[in-house]
This record gives structure tokens, C-alpha cells and sequence, in this order.
């Protein structure tokens, strides 16, 4: 190639402006607004519930039937509250023994559906699906079923108005779904980890309390967390199987403010809204623990 050639090319290549990447085959990420919009909305679906109760718990007898009703209580009254809970003994009781039922249902939870999802995840046990049925039919049975039978069985044990006997109870319909939400977080553990650690003379129950428990502590919590919820708000075996009013949970004592002759809804609702709070602190604060745990179980079998 001669030098006015190449001076030629060299020009063309200088004045020729650079094309921009072609851009229509991406597709631009624009907000999707709609989308926000539907889901503020179904928020707002289900979280105007929970207004309602705290806005009719701070309004006072003459607010609660207006027409049209009140939606912003002003000014709040409090007395509701201190008529259902602070000078209340038998609601202070019953949250206290909601406490004591729900944490002692949760660590006996713990305590048993740790080892038993174990078991079926990293045993070699025969017919595996055909043992996790019973746990699948047992979260199918309304409460009802069990709670009749277990009352006779119960009164003969002198389990009935017991602690023991609430907690028992709740631990027969919490344990099962923990042992079916805890399987699939051991599974996700290569066995590797364990054979390592059975190479350096690790026994197997050594392995599961110092390998295997600490990595699916996501689950143990999510477990923990979905059985206090449950027992929290259990209504049917704290009614079944406690005859003395100081012995029964919150669920039942919140039935009291439903009279003959009428409901007390202040009261009711101030009361209800003492009983939510520990829920929404437990879900607060465990949130991101939950959220994960359920990622990172959800894994095929």
C-alpha cells in the first residue's frame, strides 16, 4: 500500500464517528409501578385489621358505634387499657402462663424435632416418606380430635390445669411441622462434613451437636420462632384442658370480654393488642433469620 493510501485510510478512520452499541435487544429496566401499587394495596388489605383493633382499643364508649365511624381516635383514650390488662389480675395471669406454655412448648419443640429430622434426613432408614406421613396426616386433624382423648388421658395422668400438660399438648401439633421444615436444612449439609469429622474419631452424636447443629441454626430458628407463634395462639387445648381460670392462656381469657349480653370492644381490643405485641417483636426481630431459614431450606428432596 502506497503512503497516499495509507494517509487516505487514516483520515477516513479519524473523521468517521464511532456507532454506539445497538441497544434494541436490551430491554430497559423502567420501575414497574403497577406492581407497587397492587402490593401497597394488599398491604394495606391486611394490615387495616390490625389499625382497627388499636384505633377501636383507644376510643372511648361513645366513639365505637358513630356513624360515620371514627377513624382517627383524638383524643386517644387509655383508659381501655387499664381496665383489661394493668388492673386486670386474671389478664396479667394469663399472659404470664402464655409465656411460661409458649417458650416451654418451643424449647421441648427444639429439643425433640432436632434429632428426629436428623434421623430422617441422614439415616438410611427404610420406607423414609412413608414415616413422614404421620406427620402430614397429624397437621390435617383439627385440634378438636385430639383435644377430647387427651383430656381423659390427661385427667388420669393429673396432667390437667398443669404447665406440663399445656405443654405437652402444644408440642403434639407443634413437632410435626417442625420435623418437616427441619429435614430439608439438614439435607443441604454434604455429608462430607460428617465423614471428615467421623476421620479425626468424631462420633456421630458428636458430629450433629458440634457440625451439623451450629450450620442449620437458620432453621432452628425459623422452627423456633413458627412454634411460639402457634402455641401463642392456641385456643382449643387452653380450653380444653384447664378448668381453673388461673391456669388458662390469653386466648382464653380474651373470650371473658364476650359476655351474654354484649361484647366489651374497647376492652377486647386493648387486650388484643397487649396479646399481638409479642408476635410482632418475635417477627421484628427474627425477621431476616426467618426469611433466610426458609430460602435456604426449600431444596428438593
Amino acid at each position: 500500500m502506497s503512503t497516499t493510501s495509507r494517509t487516505v485510510t487514516m483520515t477516513e478512520t479519524l473523521v468517521t464517528p464511532h456507532r454506539k452499541p445497538s441497544t434494541r435487544g436490551l430491554k430497559s429496566e423502567r420501575p414497574k409501578w403497577h406492581l407497587t401499587i397492587i402490593a401497597v394495596i394488599v398491604v394495606g388489605i391486611f394490615l387495616f385489621p390490625l389499625y382497627w383493633m388499636i384505633s377501636t382499643s383507644l376510643k372511648s364508649p361513645d366513639q365505637l358505634f358513630t356513624s360515620p365511624p371514627t377513624w382517627l381516635p383524638i383524643p386517644a383514650d387509655w383508659s381501655n387499657y387499664v381496665t383489661a390488662v394493668f388492673d386486670n389480675p386474671l389478664m396479667l395471669r394469663a399472659l404470664g402462663n402464655s409465656v411460661i406454655i409458649s417458650v416451654g412448648t418451643t424449647v421441648l419443640t427444639i429439643v425433640l424435632a432436632a434429632p428426629a429430622a436428623y434421623a430422617m434426613a441422614r439415616l438410611r432408614l427404610r420406607w423414609t416418606a412413608l414415616l413422614l406421613l404421620p406427620f402430614l396426616v397429624a397437621q390435617l386433624l383439627p385440634a378438636i380430635n385430639v383435644a377430647l382423648p387427651m383430656f381423659a388421658l390427661f385427667s388420669q395422668w393429673g396432667l390437667v390445669n398443669t404447665y406440663i400438660g399445656l405443654i405437652l399438648a402444644n408440642t403434639v401439633g407443634t413437632l410435626p411441622f417442625a420435623v418437616i421444615v427441619l429435614r430439608p436444612f439438614y439435607l443441604t449439609i454434604p455429608r462430607e462434613l460428617e465423614e471428615a469429622a467421623a476421620v479425626d474419631g468424631a462420633t456421630r452424636f458428636q458430629s450433629f451437636f458440634r457440625i451439623v447443629l451450629p450450620l442449620v441454626r437458620p432453621g432452628l430458628v425459623t422452627v423456633a420462632v413458627f412454634a411460639f407463634v402457634m402455641t401463642w395462639g392456641e385456643f382449643v387445648f387452653g380450653l380444653t384442658l384447664t378448668t381453673q381460670r388461673e391456669m388458662q392462656p390469653v386466648t382464653v381469657t380474651l373470650n371473658a370480654f364476650i359476655g351474654q349480653y354484649g361484647t366489651e370492644w374497647g376492652p377486647l381490643m386493648a387486650a388484643s393488642t397487649v396479646v399481638a405485641i409479642p408476635l410482632i417483636i418475635v417477627f421484628v426481630v427474627f425477621q431476616r433469620h426467618i426469611t433466610g431459614g426458609l430460602a435456604a431450606g426449600s431444596v428438593k428432596d
